[in-house]
């Protein structure tokens, strides 16, 4: 099955211009006319990908535990992608207008683009806790994404046949019971290979001091030590495929405004 659900898969790519302003090796949107790929933090594992006139919305959650000092991220999308239905990853109540909700692993074709759905287990214990995840692959504006979830168990070799060489990668760092520590995203990263990695999934101010279980983002940058780092002074990056690393992994680190 997971054969032909490779031999299915196609990306999708468009290219055209935008605004920008150059800081720290990536780009800080200042006015978008379309084109490159744009990448939205609005905290923990929930990403806002626009590009190719899509607004594609990553695991919204509700604000309880380690997510419970953001801001609910109910914004305007076109696609909704669902890597597991736990409260951090799973809430699509209230989200506004009528947008395609997929949470299921698979292929499919939504508006020109097309997803695939990669199963993996949420927890280090063959999914009997807190069962399956499902990790993105999908490709935008030239852009080969791949957004892990809350992937917590090794890639496996049909996995990773699936998942490819993405050239952005978003992937848990903080650890806990259903998703990588540092250590097992380090792994991860050097089976994937990734062009720019992107942490997700770690304690921040947000969380709840007696709810949240999660290490913070030092104790997985201080394991990859040697990897570049550019630390982004803005929630929001964009950039085109070709303006992405050619050769090694940069860690890109996006700023929330609290």
């Amino acid at each position: 099955m997971k054969r032909r659900q490779l031999m299915r898969y196609t990306g999708a790519s468009l290219l055209a211009a935008v605004g920008t302003t150059w800081v720290s090796g990536f780009q800080i949107v200042r006015a978008q006319t379309g084109g490159s790929l744009s990448i939205q933090w609005l905290g923990h594992t929930c990403f806002l990908f626009t590009g190719s006139n899509q607004r594609i919305l990553v695991n919204p959650f509700r604000t309880v535990g380690c997510t419970a000092g953001y801001r609910s991220p109910k914004v305007p999308s076109d696609v909704v992608l669902i890597s597991s239905q736990l409260f951090d990853e799973g809430s699509v109540e209230g989200l506004p207008g009528n947008p395609k909700i997929i949470y299921e692993p698979g292929v499919y074709k939504y508006n020109s683009l097309q997803y695939q759905g990669i199963t993996t287990n949420h927890d280090k214990f063959g999914g009997r806790r807190f069962g399956t995840n499902t990790a993105w692959r999908w490709t935008q504006a030239g852009v080969n994404i791949l957004h892990m979830g809350g992937a917590a168990a090794p890639i496996e070799i049909e996995q990773k046949i699936l998942m490819g060489r993405p050239d952005v990668l978003l992937i848990p760092v903080g650890g806990g019971p259903k998703a990588y520590g540092p250590e097992e995203a380090k792994q991860a990263i050097q089976t994937l290979n990734p062009k720019l990695v992107i942490p997700t999934h770690y304690r921040t101010q947000a969380a709840d001091k007696d709810s949240c279980d999660i290490v913070p983002l030092e104790d997985f940058l201080k394991l990859m030590d040697g990897m570049p780092v550019r630390n982004i002074d803005s929630d929001t990056i964009t950039f085109s495929a070709g303006e992405l690393p050619e050769n090694g992994t940069t860690i890109g680190v996006l700023s929330y405004k609290f």
